[in-house]
């Protein structure tokens, strides 16, 4: 007689289906493919707009090594939330339209800022990323016509309008969570080679295996690397960018402001110095990975990770 584990299954029977839970429904949007036709505008317009260079850079958040967006966020978010508070109080009708028109100005950076990456990610993380700009620019619409009822004496009106537009910024800003925290857009996506490799020197390859100049792929345990041999000197980073995975030894080498040896990511552009991975130009705000290297006599290609 054989004996084993019996397990029952339950069917569910005839009533209402389950509602989606939030993430299902975020979920469902990275996979909907009616909203490209509106994406594809919107990337033309915005990479004829957003050329490479300092202004570009700053929405980012390069200069300031962090994508710029997420902290300007909690402007509007804060005193919109703000409101809500105070809207429920009586004799506050004046803070609350302070609050109202300052998160109105907030909102505009916030959106650019917003703008310049989503136009850098990828069609799954773009396709949550609109249905969550579309909120919060309805959001916002919301607040402006809140405050325009406020002003013209309407506090009833404006208090409406106020909790619908939080409603909707709530709601886009869940997709936002989920665009971050889900879809990774935004985080460092490059290995965090000081905690995976141990200490000392590595062998990594012979000098003849490299080409004068190009870059290639070499793999130091389950690393990979970006290795570029230019004369004596040879450099290595890790070869993930940093800004969404894109591999780095199949961009393209160039030479910045400064006549310094520089990688560009081929996916979307990132531009990082091969001394040490400082980041060049955006979209990517964290640096690359960079390893230390020396030739022994026999030719053999050595490196630690730079700590």
């Amino acid at each position: 007689m054989i004996r084993g584990r019996v397990s029952k299954i339950f069917l569910r029977g005839p009533g209402p289906l389950p509602r989606p839970h939030p993430v299902d429904v975020a979920e469902s949007l990275e996979h909907d493919k009616r909203l490209d036709g509106v994406i594809q505008a919107m990337n033309l317009g915005l990479h004829r707009f957003l050329r490479p260079g300092k202004l570009k850079d700053a929405l980012h958040g390069v200069q300031a090594g962090h994508p710029a967006h997420p902290p300007l966020t909690d402007l509007p978010l804060g005193c919109w939330m703000s409101v809500a508070v105070l809207d429920l109080l009586p004799g506050t009708q004046r803070a609350s339209n302070i609050l109202v028109a300052t998160g109105l100005a907030g909102a505009l950076p916030t959106a650019l800022t917003g703008l310049a990456d989503w136009s850098a990610l990828h069609r799954e993380q773009q396709r949550v990323g609109l249905v969550h700009a579309l909120g919060t620019v309805t959001a916002s619409g919301l607040y402006a016509a809140s405050l325009l009822a406020r002003s013209h004496g309407r506090t009833g009106s404006g208090k409406a309008l106020g909790y619908a537009g939080l409603t909707t910024l709530l709601a886009g800003g869940y997709l936002g969570g989920h665009l971050a925290f889900r879809l990774a857009a935004g985080a460092n996506h490059s290995e965090s080679v000081t905690h995976l490799m141990p200490l000392g020197w590595h062998d990594l390859c012979s000098t003849g295996e490299l080409p004068d100049g190009w870059p290639v792929h070499r793999r130091l345990g389950y690393i990979s690397l970006f290795v570029l041999r230019s004369g004596e000197e040879v450099h290595v980073l890790a070869d993930r960018c940093a800004h969404l995975g894109g591999p780095l030894h199949q961009g393209r080498v160039a030479t910045n402001d400064e006549d310094q040896l520089c990688v560009i990511c081929p996916w979307h552009g990132s531009t990082f110095r091969v001394a040490d991975g400082a980041v060049v130009h955006g979209p990517a705000t964290a640096p690359q990975p960079a390893f230390e290297t020396r030739v022994t006599d026999d030719g053999m290609v050595q490196v630690r990770p730079i700590r």
